[in-house]
């Protein structure tokens, strides 16, 4: 059997991190199996639907490096398969029109709720006779399709996360509705239980690999399956992401969206490597750092947690700054672009290159994410920078105006410093002087990045020289000593 999986987002909204995390696990089941990898865009709900959610949700997928190899196919161009499926169903008497008004069932929720019941459909109008339908259609009632479900059937299937699953026909809430009101003649808009059965079994889809919040809906669809003569898939239901409250991550934790993980300045790479492990344990657990290509070569559903995965801001940080900090500086560089030109900063890659890249190598070990580099980098991209308390009280120290009027003097005798001549002439000045190393050091970083702590002064110095922007701050910080 040739493995099939699918993801099949609804464009109502961006990528969700849960939708992502689900999509990362079948495509590495795909590629740990030889299968193939699709994209369906379940993209039904017309109203909500929307391009720019599309496109978000295809340019996350492949933000995160996980290329489908079908699709996108799109639901919204499949409307006859539906129709058909909701005919044979009728034909066969496995579906009926229920002409059921929203306020009647308003009355039977309200008077199942005033008994305590569960709501549930009464399939009141599971039987009706052409006479009766047709009474209904003179009163202008459109009619919905609805499913018959056997309130004495029992549902299982071996889920290869959970294991044994067994559901009651009774516990599904009544006949489903599988098409929203409609004509006779049009027989509705499909909803998704039907669409993605009719999907999954044209597209032959072999796994369903989706979250646990399916569950329920995936016995409703065993039954579509079985009266549309389908094979039925194998099924795997990922766990739940809670925020660290152990709640479900929403929009209150500031983030569910895989762009927004862009914006914060997360790699691609590590977020892939992130969500392989919300709910997924290698073989060997204490391995916490692989590429998508290595995390396929031992992925299997078995090591899959049935446990609800705890979203953890510091790992993720961590793990971020690990890729990060291995990456070359010229990849790092290009990443960076995007968050500096959003700062204002004026960046000309086209020639700067060679300069910028030495910039970018030199923060490159204190990143945790991309966003810091704005302000750890706020001093290469402007002409003059404010001097904070510390800055300004290091100035004010004894010795220092001639100290730095030293440093002056000796930077005109180069017309670009190398390493070399600049710690010759940290040396000289401090010799000169007679005072410590430290003192000349530290004041030199006070008028050069208007603070007294930051990267190694000496490379920094050398990449503001490199812009002719070291002699105007000495000479600045003169003017306030």
């Amino acid at each position: 059997m040739t493995v099939r999986v699918r993801i099949a987002p609804s464009p109502t909204g961006n990528l969700h991190i849960g939708t992502a995390r689900t999509a990362v696990f079948n495509w590495l089941y795909a590629r740990h199996e030889g299968g193939k990898f699709i994209i369906r865009i379940e993209d039904t709900d017309l109203a909500r639907s929307r391009p720019e959610y599309t496109q978000n949700i295809k340019d996350g997928l492949a933000w995160l490096g996980l290329h489908w190899d079908e699709g996108p196919y799109f639901q919204s161009e499949r409307l006859h398969l539906y129709k058909q499926a909701v005919q044979t169903l009728l034909d066969q008497g496995y579906a009926y029109r229920c002409y059921t008004t929203e306020e009647e069932l308003n009355e039977l929720r309200e008077s199942q709720k005033a008994r305590n019941q569960a709501p549930r459909y009464d399939n009141r109008h599971r039987n009706l006779t052409p006479e009766q339908e047709k009474a209904f259609e003179a009163e202008g009632r459109q009619p919905v399709i609805r499913f018959k479900i056997d309130d004495t059937r029992e549902i299982m299937w071996n889920d290869h996360i959970r294991g044994l699953l067994t559901w009651k026909g009774s516990d599904l809430g009544g006949d489903m509705v599988i098409a929203r009101a409609s004509s006779r003649e049009d027989l509705g808009q499909p909803l998704y239980n039907l669409a993605v059965v009719v999907d999954d079994m044209d597209m032959q889809i072999s796994h369903v690999i989706r979250g646990e919040d399916h569950i329920a809906n995936t016995a409703k669809q065993i039954l579509l399956y079985e009266a549309l003569g389908g094979t039925v898939p194998q099924f795997a239901h990922t766990p739940l992401i809670l925020n660290e409250s152990g709640q479900k991550l929403s929009k209150r934790d500031n983030v569910t969206a895989i762009s927004d993980f862009y914006k914060m300045g997360f790699v691609p790479e590590a977020m892939a490597n992130y969500m392989t492990l919300l709910g997924w344990t290698p073989p060997d657990s204490t391995e916490e750092l692989f590429t998508l290509e290595e995390a396929a070569k031992t992925f299997t559903l078995d090591r899959v947690s049935k446990a609800a995965a705890k979203f953890d801001w510091s790992k993720l940080d961590w793990i971020n700054s690990q890729y990060i900090h291995k990456m070359e500086p010229a990849r790092l560089l290009e990443m960076l672009v995007p968050f500096w030109e959003d700062a204002g900063y004026q960046v000309d890659l086209e020639n700067n290159r060679p300069w910028l890249e030495q910039v970018t190598a030199l923060i490159a070990p204190s990143l945790t994410r991309l966003t810091e580099a704005v302000e750890q980098t706020q001093m290469f991209f402007q002409d003059k920078v404010e001097l904070n308390a510390d800055a300004q009280a290091q100035l004010q120290q004894d010795g220092v105006k001639a100290v730095i009027t030293s440093v002056c003097e000796g930077v005109k005798e180069h017309n670009q410093l190398s390493e070399e001549d600049a710690k010759q002439l940290v040396k000289q000045v401090t010799k000169e002087h007679g005072v410590k190393k430290g003192l000349v050091m530290k004041s030199l970083r006070a008028a050069l990045t208007g603070d007294v702590k930051g990267h190694d002064l000496m490379q920094s110095w050398l990449l503001l020289n490199q812009k002719e922007l070291d002699q105007p701050r000495l000479e600045a910080a003169l003017s306030q000593v």
